[in-house]
């Protein structure tokens, strides 16, 4: 029986950045196959390539900087390596459609999300009018973004995260490529949507006989769609092979190691009867839905809907539920970093009475880590520069003094300190994260905001980061409010859980009393779905 013939073919690639001797191997000599209709997955922790190889397929790496020593890129027999320019533009989106790791930086934040999908079809479908509104609302519904047709008009920063990264597949999609390369396509998404998104690319895969390279740090992922795995460390490929093979019968450490990497779920115990750092009652977050020429107010977006808690010294609340409920949206509005209605206590000061001027002060014990580490960090600024930029606005601290400080914070998230003259487009998704960690710890607040701090890390980092966590809290009685729709890492961490849903609280309470008996049919119905994507019936939410 003749064996077919790849899709793609790579063969001995390799990836330098810089010129000798200061040149830096990304990757280095890597070698594999995708045949049509299958999945292949590049598994490795933060930095180990993985991205940069998808990007040397569509040749959307930062040429000249970037250079291929050696190797090949085959798509249909058609080297692409050599390719000129005008070539790849009718491969990219036609040919290979690519799902970005980081959405909001991905997406033009002056376009309209109908405008951004609507774009490829215009340019290489010729699609107007009508019949372009008609296909970008069936993409939408296709990746389940929630009143699609009202989000037509709306900007990214209007959007979750979640959201903006269905708006991103709906992109990759629209042109039914014959091979799509999903960069972390369900880091920023709930459990849910991600049963969703997964059964959503199974379905098109069979459907168009598309081939997927999936890039992941999620092995629990991996099991489910992929047919072939590629493990990478440090640039290598290691290990690869069929994927029941290498689950089965992993030979070299690094799989081995990964694949025993596991999150204490247990979270430490608190001291009781500890004072209330930070608390709200009734608060709201309503945005205004204008229409018309003078913009005439004619309803509300309720985003976060009369939202009452207390949570104490050395505590942690976990803040849970899908992609647009509100969660990102309670945190700023804690933080004061929106405007909001309703009463928001911080260490018995009442700050939704103060002004900016006011509250600048008390700014040092509040800090927060923000969803989309690399559109919170400037790229103007080295990453010693950033960890260093909130000591420079809140404390005296000058110096030597400053830089043993900014060196024990990148530390302690596990980053070498010889990288602080680097800037963050020089960082992987996951060590971008860390760098946002180490900003805001470096000042030991009193309280932290973390908006999904480990979605964009790898499991073995994710038990590193949740440790760290917990270390700091018991050391320094930090409160943490932790937002996430991962349900394993919440459960680490939390004492006490709220769920949300369309702006509400839908259950509350210790968590591990919501965690082991939820109440409500939606909670319920998180848990499973993260307790064993293998068993959620993707079909149950509309697919």
């Amino acid at each position: 029986m003749t064996t077919p013939k790849p899709i793609l073919k790579v063969s001995d690639l390799s990836v330098t950045f810089g010129q000798d001797p200061n040149a830096v191997s990304a990757v280095r000599n890597i070698s594999f196959s995708l045949h049509k209709g299958k999945t292949l997955a590049l598994v490795g922790e933060s930095g180990s390539g993985k991205s940069v190889t998808a990007l040397s397929i569509v040749k959307l790496l930062p040429y000249p900087l970037a250079r291929h020593p050696s190797g090949s890129i085959r798509l249909d027999g058609e080297e692409l390596i050599s390719a000129p320019e005008s070539t790849m533009r009718g491969i990219r989106g036609n040919q290979v459609g690519v799902i970005f790791q980081e959405p909001m930086t991905s997406l033009n934040p002056l376009h309209t999300i109908e405008r951004q999908v609507g774009e490829v079809l215009e340019v290489h479908r010729g699609m107007e009018g009508t019949k372009l509104t008609e296909r970008v609302l069936k993409l939408l519904h296709l990746v389940g973004l929630s009143e699609a047709k009202q989000r037509l008009t709306a900007l990214p920063h209007e959007l979750s995260g979640g959201q903006r990264q269905r708006v991103m597949i709906a992109m990759a999609l629209a042109l039914e490529p014959d091979i799509l390369i999903a960069d972390e396509p369900t880091t920023a998404v709930d459990v849910t949507i991600q049963a969703q998104i997964l059964e959503l690319l199974r379905s098109l895969q069979a459907r168009l006989g598309m081939a997927i390279l999936f890039i992941t740090h999620d092995l629990s992922i991996v099991r489910i769609i992929a047919d072939h795995v590629c493990i990478m460390k440090d640039g290598k490929i290691v290990e690869q092979g069929p994927v029941t093979k290498i689950f089965k019968d992993t030979k070299h450490p690094y799989t081995k190691e990964l694949l025993a990497a596991e999150l204490n779920t247990t979270p430490n115990k608190k001291k009781a009867n500890t004072p209330i750092i930070s608390s709200t009652k009734n608060m709201r977050v309503w945005f205004p839905i204008q229409k018309g020429i003078i913009r005439r107010t004619v309803g509300y977006i309720k985003a976060v809907d009369g939202i009452t808690f207390n949570l104490h010294q050395g505590h942690t609340l976990g803040v849970v539920g899908e992609s647009g409920s509100g969660k990102t949206t309670l945190g700023l509005a804690l933080l004061r970093l929106i405007r909001s209605d309703g009463e928001i206590v911080f260490n018995q000061n009442p700050i939704h009475e103060l002004d900016t001027k006011s509250l600048r002060p008390i700014r040092r014990n509040m800090q927060i880590v923000f969803q989309d580490p690399y559109g919170s960090l400037s790229p103007r600024m080295s990453v010693g520069e950033i960890v260093g930029e909130g000591l420079s606005l809140h404390t005296n601290v000058m110096g030597e003094e400053k830089r043993h400080l900014v060196v024990e914070a990148l530390q302690d998230v596990g980053l070498d300190p010889a990288t602080q003259n680097r800037y963050p487009h020089e960082f992987s998704g996951g060590q971008r994260q860390r760098i946002a960690i180490a900003r805001a710890l470096v000042l030991k607040p009193q309280l932290m905001v973390l908006d999904e701090p480990t979605s964009a890390l790898d499991v073995s980092v994710q038990a590193q980061i949740v440790e760290l966590l917990r270390d700091l809290q018991d050391r320094y009685n930090l409160a943490f409010v932790f937002i996430s729709h991962d349900l394993r890492v919440v459960r680490a961490l939390a004492d006490y859980l709220l769920v949300m849903k369309n702006g509400k609280v839908v259950e509350s309470g210790p968590a591990e009393a919501v965690f082991n008996d939820p109440q409500q049919s939606y909670t319920q119905a998180l848990i499973a779905a993260s307790l064993d994507l293998r068993v959620a019936d993707a079909s149950q939410f509309g697919i």
